[in-house]
């Protein structure tokens, strides 16, 4: 792979630390680096690969430098003026936020699953909703072996995934402080709602699962219904996920595909354990479990999935759709 000019946008949030991790953890081909955030964070210090940089304040100004390829998190405000930005001046954007997720003109990427549509870019190019990456991480090999006619999503969201907030609202709840980011306690306790709730009763979070996971694979009338949960667990989503086929299936086949398929962990054997938060938290893996026969509707399953919302969720997502167009010179 070439060396390439990058920056990172919200490098002092959740995600964008993870990023600086992961991108050490990879070995990602840099010459140059850039870090930028807010006027807030300005002067942060950051260490990669054994060199100190120091975070500047994002302007507009910041990409009048040759700059191939940004990681962006900083949320979609911020991504919707400067992404385009970037793209006009040559580079690429990969922006973690929802702005761009659901615009026809930008590939939504989970490299496991579509990569081919990663160079149909315009310069952007959207990383989907942590808890929809690891869904169809594990859904799409199945979608290919025997066509889904319809998914029930139920989730169980850490509050990481919240930000930095969220895992300060869960800390200082279990301190019996009153919560500053969710509309009600976290601690000790769940909420049957994720982001903010639209006109049709489901919350944002939900409608990002049911558009997305259709873009992704490609199956703009599949049937999907979700809800989502915040549970007070510090990080690692995990998911109930119910699957029905139009066609027959055998269950033994079925543990085949996802025993093969790129980025899963099969941990179905019960007795040997099987996933939870505690397990994916720090690993970039989808662990899928408890498969099984759903035997109140034909030709569908069960299946328990995990993973670690801020890495395979988000940052690692991000910086393996940077490897992927390296991998073809961007």
């Amino acid at each position: 792979m070439k060396k390439v000019n990058l920056a990172i946008v919200g490098a002092t949030g959740m995600v964008g630390k993870e990023f600086v991790k992961i991108l050490q953890e990879r070995d990602f081909p840099f010459e140059n680096v850039y870090f930028f955030s807010s006027g807030r964070s300005a002067g942060t210090k950051v260490e990669l690969c054994g060199k100190t940089y120091e975070v500047e304040e994002l302007t507009e100004k910041s990409f009048n430098r040759p700059i191939d390829i940004a990681l962006f998190s900083a949320g979609g405000a911020i991504s919707g003026q400067y992404a385009p930005i970037l793209a006009a001046r040559g580079g690429v954007a990969i922006d973690n936020s929802s702005r761009f997720r659901m615009d026809a003109k930008v590939p939504l990427i989970v490299p496991e699953v579509n990569p081919w549509d990663v160079f149909k870019h315009n310069g952007i190019i959207a990383n989907p909703n942590c808890s929809t990456i690891q869904a169809v991480v594990a859904l799409s090999p199945l979608h290919r072996a025997h066509k889904i006619k319809r998914i029930i999503y139920s989730t169980y969201q850490a509050v990481s995934g919240a930000g930095m907030a969220g895992v300060t609202d869960l800390q200082e709840g279990l301190r019996g402080q009153a919560p500053k980011k969710f509309p009600y306690p976290i601690a000790d306790n769940v909420l049957p709602q994720v982001d903010i709730f639209t006109e049709n009763g489901y919350t944002a979070e939900e409608m990002k699962m049911i558009n997305e996971t259709r873009k992704i694979l490609g199956a703009p009338e599949l049937k999907i219904t979700a809800t989502c949960v915040r549970v007070p667990v510090y990080n690692g989503h995990s998911e109930s996920i119910n699957v029905e086929f139009e066609n027959t299936i055998d269950i033994n086949e079925i543990e085949k595909i996802l025993r093969d398929a790129p980025g899963v962990v099969l941990m179905n054997n019960v007795e040997r354990g099987y996933p939870m938060a505690i397990t994916a938290s720090g690993t970039d893996h989808v662990y899928v479990g408890r498969v099984r026969r759903d035997d109140s509707a034909e030709n569908a399953i069960n299946m328990w999935v995990v993973s670690d919302n801020l890495r395979k969720g988000a940052a690692t997502n991000t910086v393996q759709i940077a490897e992927l167009l390296l991998s073809k010179g961007i």
